[in-house]
């Protein structure tokens, strides 16, 4: 999609700090961290919320979890980090591509808001 930041950033229109790259997924750091430690893991196929996945769309699910579990052993996050999906603007979604924040560096509280 021309106009999403997201897809922008997977193509290398707009820069940013990659952390993690496959053949289906983007990961890198948030410009505006609400966490020390704050990664944004996004799906290639541009989909943009998580209300408008389908089944065809039930792998990609995986892989943005497993991407989040790979980059929080190589940053060295076991010990606690919280992992965020927002759907839709009442939810906090500001960038309309489905993503995925991995949070860590600092105490969560529950619930969450």
């Amino acid at each position: 999609m021309s106009d999403c930041l997201f897809c922008g950033i997977i193509q290398g229109q707009i820069p940013s700090q990659k952390v993690y790259e496959d053949d289906h997924v983007f990961a890198f750091r948030d410009v505006q961290p609400q966490a020390p430690h704050h990664i944004l893991i996004v799906p290639k196929k541009h989909i943009a919320k998580l209300a408008d996945c389908g089944e065809q769309d039930q792998q990609i699910f995986g892989q943005l979890l497993h991407t989040a579990v790979v980059i929080a052993r190589s940053e060295g996050l076991e010990d606690g980090y919280r992992v965020v999906i927002n759907s839709g603007e009442t939810a906090g979604q500001s960038v309309w591509h489905l993503h995925v924040h991995l949070l860590s560096g600092r105490p969560f509280r529950w619930p969450p808001g």
